[in-house]
């Protein structure tokens, strides 16, 4: 754990994992702080006047007609909060929450937002004490940003809402805040707009979507490299020079993974047919076709990522300076989810596409048919006992739900605020839908090592002549000892199932294959 500076030009994706997933703690920097008070005062100054200024003077959304007059523009500011925090459903997690929140006190270190430097400070002490707001599932449309996650934490601020502190229990706010000498905020002009409008859940999910995915990539090239062993299939179609003739990057990277993994392998070639095989099936020939392409995915929605990490999200956001030398507040659309949105639903469709090949590949080291000389269902006496088949089921299953995640949120769009705000992204619902797909492909790729390392098992038992590559080996020996159980008779399948979860998620997997290799792409 170490602590993390945010000053006033963003933070990066590590910054955001440290705080979210590992409980970092959180500093300002004095640059941040100083630009946060700059910023103030253009506010302070602009309140003061009689005309009426957006986010500043008026009401909101489709309320903005109205000026609102100095007596009642702490309770505009509570009210905002208040009913905006209309969450429905089961809470989001807590990871989730802890990366929403420093995403949007990033926005308040850039000295955009007008909020007072004491507002930053006391979202940054929750970050620290550990005191997580509840947020639920329903609210957000992702425009303006995430308006009502971010409602339930600002809510909290103020010394209102639901949290849990550091051990996960939710207790009464103000008794939470008391116990770690943190003072509630009583919000004045322009700071409770600020700490609601921005793009920050869908940022936060986004980045850890990356971060997931970026490692069941690589999970997902070593389970492929053993289906490949154990269906005997040829390694020549990952040579370097013909993935350097279609030069993708991620392509070329699965490859090479494969090919580190396969190396030493007696099994690649042995092909047991009457008719010897001159190439192997799409799911076998073409897997880094695919995985690099969602490799390239991934890469892609990187880019869009470090630029929000960047941004300052907010409206109306203040800008200094000018012909004048003064500050001013302007209105703007950059709240909008549509860019974060997008890359949320591809990288959806890449996890769904590379659950689909996986599975293709289970299902043929199951069928007798194709699996060139294997067990039917990789069973120890087949119609006595069923194997693997219903754990393909399950695969298949799962896969298929991804197919239906895989949908676009975003090109959906439902208008609200009396048609204000007629168009919005669905960033939120795109993210949401995403972390239940990512956790879904790390379970089929769990089949997929289920299916291939009992494979490769029943190919070498006996034989003096085949024998897996090194890196197999190791990759065996390790889920083994994670409780990932090998061939046999039939017994209690959804353990060994679960296992091969952990394994895979866990980073075993990955781990087991580059104490032979070295690291993998």
């Amino acid at each position: 754990m170490h602590n993390v500076v945010i000053g006033a030009h963003g933070v990066a994706a590590e910054d955001v994992l440290a705080v979210a997933r590992d409980g970092a703690r959180v500093e300002l920097s004095a640059e941040a702080l100083a630009g946060i008070a700059a910023a103030r005062e253009v506010v302070d100054a602009l309140a003061a006047k009689p005309e009426p200024v957006y986010g500043v003077s008026t009401g909101f959304g489709a309320l903005a007609v109205r000026h609102i007059s100095p007596e009642l523009r702490a309770q505009l500011q509570r009210s905002l909060v208040r009913s905006h925090a209309a969450g429905m459903g089961p809470r989001v997690e807590r990871e989730v929450v802890r990366a929403l929140m420093f995403l949007r006190l990033k926005t308040l270190a850039s000295g955009r937002t007008g909020v007072r430097p004491v507002v930053a400070e006391t979202m940054a002490a929750l970050l620290n004490a550990g005191i997580t707001p509840v947020v639920h599932e329903f609210g957000s449309l992702g425009c303006s940003g995430d308006l009502a996650p971010l409602s339930h934490c600002a809510l909290v601020l103020m010394g209102e809402g639901e949290a849990e502190g550091p051990d996960g229990v939710v207790r009464p706010v103000p008794e939470l805040l008391a116990e770690h000498g943190i003072e509630p905020v009583e919000l004045r002009e322009k700071e409770g707009l600020a700490l609601i409008n921005g793009t920050d859940g869908m940022l936060g999910m986004l980045v850890m979507a990356i971060e997931d995915l970026r490692r069941l990539f690589t999970a997902a090239d070593v389970t492929a490299a053993l289906s490949l062993e154990a269906l005997l299939g040829t390694d020549k179609v990952l040579a370097p020079e013909l993935h350097a003739i279609r030069p993708h990057p991620g392509q070329a990277a699965s490859a090479e993974n494969m090919r580190r993994v396969l190396a030493g392998s007696g099994l690649t070639g042995h092909h047991q047919d009457d008719a010897p095989r001159v190439q192997d099936a799409y799911s076998i020939r073409c897997a880094p076709q695919v995985a690099g392409a969602g490799r390239d995915t991934v890469a892609h929605a990187m880019t869009v990522a470090d630029r929000e990490l960047a941004a300052a999200v907010d409206n109306p956001v203040v800008l200094l300076g000018g012909a004048a030398g003064e500050g001013r507040v302007e209105s703007n659309g950059n709240f909008h989810g549509a860019p974060v949105a997008y890359v949320l639903d591809f990288l959806a469709i890449a996890a769904a596409d590379l659950g689909s090949i996986a599975e293709r590949r289970t299902d043929r080291l199951l069928d007798k048919s194709r699996s060139h000389g294997l067990p039917a269902f990789l069973a120890d006496d087949p119609g006595v006992d069923s194997g693997l088949m219903i754990a393909q089921y399950t695969q298949a299953a799962l896969v298929s739900e991804n197919k239906r995640l895989a949908v676009p949120a975003s090109v959906d769009s439902i208008p609200s605020s009396a048609m204000q705000e007629d168009h919005v992204s669905m960033g939120w619902s795109a993210a949401r839908k995403l972390r239940q797909a990512v956790d879904n492909l790390a379970r089929i790729i769990a089949v997929e090592l289920m299916a291939a390392s009992r494979a490769v098992e029943l190919r070498v038992q006996g034989s003096e002549v085949l024998v897996a590559a090194p890196a197999t080996r190791a990759v065996l020996k390790a889920a083994r000892e994670a409780g990932v159980g090998g061939p046999g008779p039939d017994r209690f399948l959804s353990p060994d199932l679960e296992a091969a979860y952990d394994f895979v998620r866990g980073g075993g997997l990955v781990a087991a294959a580059e104490s032979v290799t070295g690291p993998l792409a």
